[in-house]
């Protein structure tokens, strides 16, 4: 791991230990906008410093298989250990890049989704309301609510235009896409 990565990390884990102290002190309740604040970024910085304990754990179990290799009996153990080791390495770098990379400033709001039958008649008509009904399963398993603010009948079922707002944490990181 690059030096400036593993200093930037650092800087995670302790804003994160500072932040836990904040909020389990007795009188962080006091101002609940800064409370609510630091509850956020907390959450947010939560399983970035996870993934970073778990690499430092990983650290320092190659760095004690390293001393096992001069034992004769441990040493095939020692071995497999380091190999298994820097292969989990490997990975828990590659996630914490990824943890790093900074986020859509528009990932956790909500969004309108508007879907409207094309070119085929009833049977676009259904395939809209076959396609709202999956979009608004999906949005209940993923506990968003969903707001239909227009809605168009198709003749035989289904819908001409439907437009909904579906209401989530993250409902627009999931869904920007489609």
């Amino acid at each position: 791991m690059k030096p400036s990565i593993a200093q930037k990390l650092e800087t995670l884990a302790t804003r994160y230990e500072e932040l836990n102290r904040f909020v389990a002190s007795e009188g962080a309740t006091n101002n609940m906008d800064e409370y609510r604040s630091a509850s956020r970024e907390r959450s947010e910085l939560e399983p970035i410093v996870e993934l970073f304990q778990r690499y430092q754990r990983t650290e320092a179990d190659i760095a004690t298989a390293n001393e096992m290799l001069e034992d004769r009996e441990l040493r095939e153990l020692a071995e497999s250990e380091i190999r298994v080791g820097k292969e989990q390495l490997a990975t828990l770098a590659e996630e914490l890049q990824k943890a790093l990379l900074p986020r859509d400033p528009n990932d956790e709001k909500n969004i309108y989704l508007e879907i409207r039958a094309g070119t085929g008649g009833s049977e676009s008509a259904l395939f809209a309301g076959d396609l709202f009904r999956m979009y608004s399963r999906f949005a209940e398993r993923n506990r968003w609510q969903v707001q239909i603010i227009s809605e168009s009948y198709g003749d035989v079922g289904g819908y001409k235009e439907i437009i909904a707002k579906i209401l989530g944490k993250g409902a627009y990181s999931k869904l920007k896409f489609e």
